[in-house]
C-alpha cells in the first residue's frame, strides 16, 4: 500500500512567487496528501496571494523560528511520512522527491539532501564566503556527532512517522540549529540515516546572514551533542543536564 506524504514548507518573509512556483511543483511532483506553509509574520495580503495554492497556509504573528515552525507543522500532519524543504526553493522538488524515496521504501527513518556529498550537482553556487564557513560546520558536526555525514544543515529531510515519535520529545531548538538535532538525536536512538545527493541552487537573497546563523549553529552543535550524550546516559552529561531547565519544543506526552 502506498504510504502518504506530508509536507512542510516553512517561511518568513518569502519571496511570494518564488514560493507560490515551488509548492506548485511540490504538489506535482510528490503528489503529498498535504502541503503546509508554517508562515510566521506574515505581510499583508501574503495570505491571500497564496490562498490558491494546493496547500494549507498556518500563520503565526511572531517570528517562531525554523524548528519551531516545522516541529509545528510536523505535529499536525496524520500522514505516514513528513518531510520539510526550505522555502526558497534551493532544493528542486526532483530532489525532494528523491529525498523522500528512502524513507516511503522503508529503506531509512531519516532521510537528508545533501549539497556536500559526492555526486550532488550545485547549480548555483553559495559565496565563497558561505561555502567556507558550511564546510568549517560540517568538519567539526563530524567530529563531534555519531552520524557520519557530508552535509547536516542542508533544508530537506524526510522522516517517517514512527521515528518522528521517538525524536520529537528530545527537540528543543527553535532555529536553524533543529536540523543538527534532528540528526544527532536520530543517530543517538540507533535510526537508520540515509544522505541523498541533491541539485542544489543557492538563493543569493537569503534572509539567513551567515556569520549570525554560524556562531547559532556552533551553539547549537554542541547542544545537539549534549542531548545526544544524554540519550546514550552519559554521566557528565547528566549531571550538566540536573543544572538546567529546559523544555523541548513540544509536550512529551501529547498525541
Amino acid at each position: 500500500m502506498q504510504r502518504s506524504v506530508g509536507v512542510v514548507v516553512p517561511a518568513y518573509r518569502p519571496d511570494v512567487g518564488r514560493l507560490a512556483e515551488y509548492v506548485t511543483a511540490i504538489a506535482e511532483r510528490l503528489d503529498p496528501a498535504v502541503i503546509r506553509i508554517e508562515l510566521d509574520v506574515p505581510r499583508p495580503d501574503v495570505v491571500e496571494r497564496l490562498s490558491s495554492l494546493p496547500a494549507t497556509v498556518a500563520t503565526a504573528p511572531y517570528r517562531r523560528g525554523k524548528g519551531r515552525a516545522i516541529t509545528m507543522g510536523f505535529e499536525a500532519l496524520d500522514t505516514d511520512i513528513l518531510v520539510f524543504a526550505d522555502a526558497d526553493g534551493s532544493t528542486p522538488a526532483d530532489s525532494l522527491a528523491a529525498v523522500a524515496r528512502p524513507v516511503l521504501d522503508d529503506d531509512a527513518e531519516l532521510a537528508v539532501g545533501s549539497r556536500r556529498h559526492p555526486n550532488a550537482r550545485i547549480a548555483r553556487h553559495r559565496t565563497f564566503a558561505r561555502r567556507r564557513l558550511g564546510d568549517t560546520f560540517a568538519w567539526l558536526a563530524r567530529r563531534l556527532l555519531d552520524p557520519q555525514l557530508f552535509d547536516y544543515q542542508c533544508g530537506a529531510k524526510a522522516i517517517s512517522r514512527e521515528a518522528w515519535a521517538t525524536v520529537r520529545e528530545h527537540l528543543y531548538e527553535p532555529g536553524f540549529a533543529w536540523d543538527i538535532e534532528l540528526v544527532a538525536i536520530a543517530g543517538a536512538l540507533g535510526q537508520r540515516i540515509a544522505e541523498i545527493p541533491i541539485e542544489w541552487h543557492d538563493q543569493p537573497d537569503s534572509t539567513v546572514s551567515p556569520v549570525g546563523t554560524s556562531i547559532t549553529l556552533a551553539r547549537g552543535l554542541l547542544a545537539a551533542r549534549h542531548r545526544a550524550a544524554l540519550i546514550n546516559e552519559n554521566r557528565l552529561h547528566g549531571m550538566i543536564a540536573a543544572q538546567r531547565e529546559e523544555h523541548p519544543l513540544v509536550d512529551p506526552d501529547e498525541r
